[in-house]
């Protein structure tokens, strides 16, 4: 089944020079079933780039979805066009003021790690969202710094600075292959990290957050959160091939300290491209988020929350 998109927003195209389906709204409408309601609360620099990414994982499941992109009110991006962003995001506060409900949230990373939550500009609206999630959303992941935020605002959990920045190509280890989100997944596999900061496990023990995939290079990176119908993941299935390579280059265009991302290049050469290792585990781990929401969401979307 497809996903839904403006014919207009650029996913589309390029999603469908992938393969994948799309469907624009107009043709949706004519359909007599329900899509799943899945919003992005996109925080990232470079929108256009996570929309896609982010809607190429969801959108490829068997299950047709509406996707809805929201941003933060008051905070102006400076990195994407403002056509851009007043054609296709609504502001949280639309959203908040309609009373709609969603099958689904995706909260994106943010560069503000650096900082105390409570410092961040937009702290505020983002904790009435949190809040939101419970009554109108019916499945929430957060992702990076994003789902830092949710650990921290729904059970205190704090991200820890690291001397140096956790970056590379990692192996991770499933420690729940029974769970449903873990559905299909190896023993062990590899996964981008790009963060500042870091969860400790003791911090989820007490927390009473269970671990579903951790790293012995970089810790836990996955947690769900089942009184909150939510789950955290720190690090970056949903990243392109090119995404780790980007920002190297990026930070050493800036004078910043950074190494080249271990585990990324063949050999750690820069010169030689990257080999992505990790699509299949982003697409079962997003196909099995979808999955689970389809199994247990409400067919009459009103009673999300109720």
């Amino acid at each position: 089944m497809p996903i839904t998109l403006p014919a207009t927003l650029p996913a589309f195209e390029v999603l469908r020079s992938e393969g994948v389906m799309v469907m624009t709204p107009d043709r949706a409408a004519r359909q007599d079933i329900r899509p799943l309601r899945i919003a992005l609360l996109n925080l990232m620099p470079k929108k256009i780039q996570t929309e896609n990414q982010f809607a190429r994982l969801i959108g490829a499941t068997p299950i047709q979805i509406d996707l809805s992109l929201i941003r933060m009110t008051e905070h102006q991006t400076r990195t994407t066009a403002a056509a851009h962003m007043a054609a296709f995001y609504r502001p949280f506060s639309e959203v908040l003021a309609s009373g709609e409900k969603f099958d689904g949230l995706i909260v994106t990373g943010a560069p503000v790690e650096h900082l105390d939550f409570e410092a961040v500009t937009y702290w505020d609206e983002l904790r009435r969202l949190m809040d939101w999630t419970q009554t109108h959303v019916h499945a929430t992941f957060g992702v990076c710094w994003g789902g830092m935020a949710l650990a921290w605002h729904f059970h205190g959990v704090p991200k820890h600075p690291l001397g140096a920045k956790a970056f590379g190509c990692f192996r991770h280890r499933n420690l729940a292959p029974s769970e449903p989100l873990l559905r299909g997944f190896s023993d062990e596999f590899v996964m981008p990290v790009s963060r500042w900061t870091e969860w400790r496990q003791a911090d989820l023990d007490r927390a009473g957050l269970p671990v579903l995939l951790t790293s012995d290079d970089c810790g836990p990176c996955l947690v769900a959160d089942a009184g909150h119908r939510a789950t955290y993941i720190v690090n970056h299935l949903e990243y392109d091939s090119g995404n780790l390579g980007e920002e190297y280059d990026r930070d050493r265009a800036r004078g910043l300290p950074i190494g080249v991302p271990r585990n990324y290049f063949p050999d750690d050469d820069p010169a030689r491209p990257p080999l992505n290792r990790w699509r299949s585990h982003a697409h079962l781990l997003y196909g099995n988020w979808i999955n689970e929401i389809y199994q247990t969401t409400p067919y009459d979307i009103r009673a999300i929350g109720a």
